[in-house]
């Protein structure tokens, strides 16, 4: 149907340039970029009337952008960041973006491979020390990358043989930031800060390093009743998340600039991007169903082929995806989750925004 709808679109648009054409033949139409136009037109009006309904129906708390290359489709801030003091979400509003930080983390072993201090298929064991116990002493660090290692966390026992399985492990990415300080020697904080400020993401740190005025608190419960999740956004360094799992503090512009420099290979180059990229392993996601799962990336490899990753500590749900044939970003973040109803009723606006997109996506 929304092929039928652009196509009478687009056809007006041709027909109404071709007739304006032989009126005034010195004046020749560029019959591509009016159609490219009307196109970019049709998807922020349909993003608009589809994300408003959103926005309205889930009562959405939080920020959304959706941007195709360097042009805005869609921008909307909504609720507070701070619920006693009534500080509205505006566009310098500074979220915890939870578990996309992983990309971030996988990014750093990436640019210390390409200077030659470590290698992909290195024994993790040789440059993290929890990782020396005789059971994880054959875990590589793809493995840690791609959650095929069969760690948990840190003392337990493996849950399958290295490499023959998929277990979302934070600790695994935790072991990675400590690989990261080993090689580099210096903190995993100077090494973030470092690619942050390299990538022109001038209002993101961590949560240990973070010294801003407009952070997202985040909150347990809904825009009536809420809880406050204390000593955010310190806590994310703690042992159940830890900052090279979860700990990367962001905003919707900076994800925005991270996406285009990313995936247009400015950061890790070409060659080291593919493998970032590359499908390694499957994951069964508990609200997105199945996907491949690369080097601390998700993807969708059918139509429309997308990257993302979703994020999620307490009080914060968060989504950020990139379609790489039309270089558009869709960046969902929020500083509310109602518990009570589940993780799964969290993410309900993030799932309906995705489905928006990714029919969008197929029309091109």
């Amino acid at each position: 149907m929304l092929k039928k709808i652009l196509f009478i679109s687009l056809l007006s648009l041709l027909l109404f340039s071709c007739q304006k054409t032989e009126t005034v033949r010195q004046q020749p139409v560029n019959k591509t970029a009016i159609a490219d136009s009307a196109v970019l037109t049709f998807q922020q009006k349909l993003y608009t009337t589809q994300i408003d309904s959103v926005f309205s129906r889930y009562n959405f708390n939080g920020s959304i952008g959706i941007f195709k290359d360097n042009t805005e489709l869609y921008r909307r801030n909504n609720g507070f960041s701070n619920f006693e003091n009534k500080t509205e979400i505006n566009d310098s509003t500074v979220f915890s973006i939870a578990s996309i930080s992983k990309q971030f983390t996988a990014v750093l072993i990436l640019l210390q491979m390409e200077q030659g201090k470590l290698n992909l298929n290195d024994k993790a064991s040789k440059y993290c020390k929890e990782l020396q116990k005789k059971e994880y002493e054959n875990i590589t660090i793809q493995q840690l990358l791609n959650h095929s290692s069969g760690l948990n966390n840190f003392g337990e026992k493996l849950l399958f043989k290295s490499g023959s399985g998929f277990n979302y492990s934070n600790d695994g990415f935790n072991a990675l930031g400590k690989i990261i300080e080993t090689v580099s020697e210096k903190s995993f904080d100077e090494n973030m800060l470092e690619l942050l400020k390299k990538t022109g993401m001038k209002n993101s740190s961590t949560g240990t390093t973070f010294k801003g005025e407009n952070f997202a608190q985040t909150y347990v419960g809904n825009s009536k009743i809420q809880k406050k999740v204390e000593n955010m956004p310190k806590r994310l360094a703690n042992k159940e998340i830890g900052i090279p799992a979860g700990g990367v503090l962001s905003t919707i512009n900076d994800l925005h600039i991270w996406n285009n420099a990313l995936y247009s290979g400015k950061i890790i180059k070409p060659e080291t991007l593919k493998k970032f990229m590359a499908k390694s392993t499957e994951r069964q996601h508990p609200i997105l169903g199945t996907m491949g799962y690369g080097l601390g990336i998700m993807m969708n490899d059918n139509k429309p082929v997308s990257y993302f990753h979703s994020g999620y500590v307490k009080g914060a749900p968060s989504l950020n995806i990139y379609y790489p044939e039309t270089k558009t970003s869709v960046i969902i973040l929020s500083n509310i989750a109602d518990e009570e109803k589940g993780k799964s009723a969290a993410f309900r606006p993030h799932l309906k925004i995705k489905e928006t997109a990714d029919i969008l996506e197929n029309i091109n």
